[in-house]
């Protein structure tokens, strides 16, 4: 055997035995021929015992795990693990007649994924209530009297601050949670997939502004590691905001390409634009352009400061560049990786 083909065998053999990552190999016939360490704690089973059982059998307690087993195909099931541990199961069958099945132990992750929700929920509940009343009450200030300019200005103010803190809350916590380190996915992503799903979810906005959104994506783009909702989050908050800010019948421009080292994505209107002496501001938390025609329009002023905080948290940068009343164009960086 060459010498290149020996060290590969015992990198391959070296990565078996001490990821955290269960490993199972069954046969054509679903027998288990290969269990690594870890898969073998999280089942709560022995290397000695396990190895050439008839995994249906040996795993008919565990439904997910044998579904995983028996189903065809690549499958992704969640799979209860011993002592009320939560794994997520990846399975895939080889060309070679072998179904692979990986465990990856996300009990941590599902209860922080969880902490937040009920955190955003609490916080939501809280402070929505009081928001909701303050609408409210500016609605029947208006219905006991006749009101002079100056009070109708007032209450208008009032009706649009309160949708801004309520359309505030959510983004908030994330941004909370991010800039508290939180654990994020570190998976291979296809961006270009990530801007088909975010342009099919705001399509329908668009054509409400009557606004157009021309994708350009180069093929193929190069795959980042990351955690796909949040990345998700940063190219929904572009668009969002060249939507919300763009004149009708124009187009907004998704660019994505990149190389062995970068991947670039760039959003490009053609709408109100920023002044020079604001472009080092917009990134701060609640910061809004003073131009009149921005702040008619409802928002919070989190969703590139979210953008952000997302794009360093992988390890990339972004950056604008804009003209006053010609558009803006916003642009990430995040390195890639080969695979």
């Amino acid at each position: 055997m060459a010498e290149g083909t020996t060290n590969t065998t015992l990198i391959y053999e070296f990565l078996y035995r001490t990821t955290s990552d269960g490993i199972l190999i069954l046969d054509e016939t679903q027998r288990i021929i290969h269990l690594n360490p870890a898969a073998a704690a999280m089942l709560g089973v022995t290397l000695e015992d396990a190895l050439n059982r008839y995994a249906p059998d040996y795993f008919r307690k565990n439904p997910a795990l044998v579904q995983l087993v028996l189903k065809p195909g690549e499958q992704k099931i969640d799979v209860k693990l011993a002592h009320k541990r939560l794994a997520q199961g990846i399975a895939e069958t080889m060309t070679t007649g072998e179904r692979i099945v990986m465990l990856q132990d996300v009990t941590e992750k599902r209860a922080l994924d969880d902490r937040r929700e009920a955190l955003a929920k609490a916080i939501a509940h809280d402070l929505r209530n009081p928001i909701a009343a303050l609408t409210g009450f500016a609605d029947l200030v208006q219905r006991v009297g006749p009101l002079n300019e100056a009070q109708q200005k007032f209450l208008t103010r009032i009706r649009q601050t309160s949708s801004k803190l309520h359309d505030m809350i959510l983004s908030l916590v994330d941004l909370a949670w991010i800039e508290a380190g939180m654990p994020l996915a570190h998976v291979p992503i296809r961006l270009d997939e990530l801007i088909e799903q975010t342009v099919r979810e705001l399509s329908v906005f668009a054509q409400r502004k009557q606004l157009g959104i021309a994708v350009s994506v180069q093929k193929p783009l190069p795959i980042v590691m990351g955690d796909p909702a949040r990345l998700r989050m940063v190219v929904y908050n572009l668009l969002h905001n060249a939507l919300m800010y763009s004149l009708t019948e124009q187009n907004i421009v998704i660019h994505a390409w990149g190389d062995d080292h970068e991947l670039f994505c760039s959003v490009a209107d053609r709408g109100i634009g920023i002044a020079p002496h604001e472009l080092d501001l917009i990134f701060d938390r609640m910061y809004r352009a003073r131009d009149e025609r921005v702040l008619v329009i409802a928002g919070g002023g989190l969703g590139l400061t979210v953008a952000r905080t997302i794009i360093r948290r992988h390890g990339g940068d972004i950056r604008t560049s804009s003209v006053l009343n010609e558009g803006s164009t916003f642009t990430f960086s995040l390195p890639t990786v080969q695979l």
